[in-house]
């Protein structure tokens, strides 16, 4: 069996890891990127579910009108401040 050996120039480059890219030339995001994405991702989440929970709640002890509004606006509010702060620390637990 013949000896393999690799010129200088081969050995450089593949000990270089290459850059990752997308599919039409932009950069991978950065850390802060991706927890302000999960944050959004999951404020978006929570807001809807806190549509529907807090709907239901404020109807159901009796709100209507202006009332209800503020009610599920806020259970709305809530929610999704909450689950989007658990999707931030989950996505920056991945970074």
């Amino acid at each position: 069996m013949l000896p393999v050996t690799i010129s200088p120039s081969a050995a450089r480059a593949k000990d270089k890891m290459p850059v990752a890219v997308g599919p039409y030339g932009q950069a991978q995001p950065n850390c802060f990127d991706r927890v302000k994405m999960g944050f959004m991702m999951g404020f978006a989440v929570g807001m809807a579910a806190g549509a529907m929970f807090g709907t239901f709640s404020c109807l159901r002890i009796g709100m209507r009108g202006r009332e209800l509004m503020g009610g599920v606006g806020k259970t709305m509010m809530q929610s999704g401040g909450t689950f989007g702060t658990f999707m931030a620390i989950g996505m920056g637990i991945r970074c």
